[in-house]
């Protein structure tokens, strides 16, 4: 394959082409083992995850051909292709009820959805993780449902020496990764119910501010105080950064990296602002986007479905919608305040629209994705600032948390 050669479209044509992504993470492997990269940071291996078989994976099956076959109903009906001239009225956002489902003992930081929407976990400054299966929650809002009948935490785990940043699911089995100030990635079995403590752990060099499974299961990208991203092979644990970035003088921590949906590119916000894209093959940056937030931290980015557009969020309290082929802004939503948190702004299920948090308001705001439109604006329900929405990748619900330390769920009223 002479990557020379393509062209931005022709790569994510290929990426997307699920006969090839064993070939992309062959590559993956030997980019990373052979060619423009160093090796540093290496972790302390006191744990080393002896190969993929101790996820119980089979490592013939590829993450994303596993996932084509997982039961999603709701399919993106948003052309994003059509983004820059966009017409016609905005959607209504159908309401939503919402229910209490848990706290923690200090403010609750984070959250993420499994790739199958079974599951979502939360993570705290308390240093404790919640896990919650979404059927039970579901089941503990119905009209009849008795207080107490069903229990939607099931697992609690306890291993963390500081705060919790972010969490990630394996793309096939039942573990959980958490990112943390104290350095550290943990890997949580969540198929053993008695099981509290992580099974293995990456020791890293910096706080750990982000996290994100490749969708392969191989690969955990962690994005640090340190301004380049920090790639593990889950293998061997052994930790590589790229040498080759577009800015040589990057002075910004990481606030959240993310994988693309086949692994072909990776995205990083960063606290001096900026926006970066990566190559997934060979880790090499290869657009970056200084001052996506003027002077503003940038605080997240997440890919759309189809992998052309990035949509971010910053301290400027405005989210924006990215080109990735150009670089160009080609929509922003403005209208909630978010100028102190880290928090992140994600599309719903459909990528119809867009959520984030309003600190000032305590509100929960919906834009219409194409119109940039607020749609809604809904109070919170926490005892103080939202901190974090994380959405259902197949269904309409979705996640928030507080600095009330509190965790509520929110589905759409049928």
């Amino acid at each position: 394959m002479d990557n020379n050669n393509n062209n931005n479209s022709m790569l994510e044509q290929t990426l997307q082409d699920g006969k090839l992504v064993r070939l992309l993470n062959c590559l993956i492997v030997a980019h990373l083992r052979h060619n423009n990269l160093t090796q540093g940071l290496a972790a302390e291996n006191n744990h080393v995850l002896g190969g993929i078989s101790s996820f119980g994976l089979d490592s013939s099956v590829a993450g994303t051909a596993l996932y084509a076959s997982v039961s999603d109903p709701c399919t993106t009906v948003v052309d994003f292709s059509a983004v820059h001239d966009t017409k016609g009225a905005s959607k209504f956002f159908p309401k939503h009820e919402t229910r209490h489902i848990s706290e923690h003992k200090n403010v609750a930081t984070c959250a993420r959805f499994s790739p199958d929407g079974k599951f979502v976990a939360t993570g705290s400054a308390d240093m404790s993780i919640k896990l919650f299966e979404v059927a039970k929650i579901k089941q503990s809002m119905q009209p009849d449902s008795r207080e107490g009948s069903s229990r939607p935490v099931i697992r609690t785990f306890y291993d963390h020496l500081q705060p919790i940043n972010d969490l990630d699911f394996h793309p096939q089995n039942n573990v959980l990764i958490s990112g943390a100030k104290d350095h550290t990635i943990r890997f949580f079995d969540f198929s053993k119910t008695v099981a509290k403590r992580a099974f293995k752990v990456i020791q890293d060099t910096h706080n750990v501010r982000s996290v994100s499974f490749h969708p392969s299961g191989d690969f955990i990208l962690a994005g640090t105080d340190h301004p380049i991203p920090h790639l593990y092979d889950v293998n061997t644990f052994h930790c590589y950064v790229s040498a080759n970035v577009l800015e040589s003088n990057a002075n910004g921590a990481i606030n959240q990296v993310r994988y693309s949906s086949t692994g072909g590119m990776y995205v990083t916000a960063s606290k001096d602002g900026s926006i970066k894209l990566w190559d997934g093959v060979t880790a090499s940056c290869v657009r970056s986007i200084g001052g996506a937030h003027g002077t503003a931290e940038a605080t997240s980015a997440n890919f759309t479905k189809d992998q052309r557009f990035v949509l971010s969020c910053g301290k400027d309290s405005s989210v924006k919608l990215w080109e990735i082929g150009t670089g160009k802004l080609v929509k922003q939503y403005v209208g909630a305040t978010h100028t102190q948190w880290r928090c992140q702004a994600v599309f719903n299920d459909t990528e119809e629209f867009v959520l984030c948090v309003d600190e000032q308001s305590n509100e929960i705001v919906i834009w219409d994705a194409l119109t940039t439109e607020k749609v809604a604006r809904w109070p919170s329900n926490h005892n103080g600032k939202p901190r974090w929405l994380d959405h259902s990748p197949t269904e309409a619900a979705f996640i928030s948390c507080g600095i009330d330390r509190s965790i509520r769920f929110w589905k759409e009223t049928v």
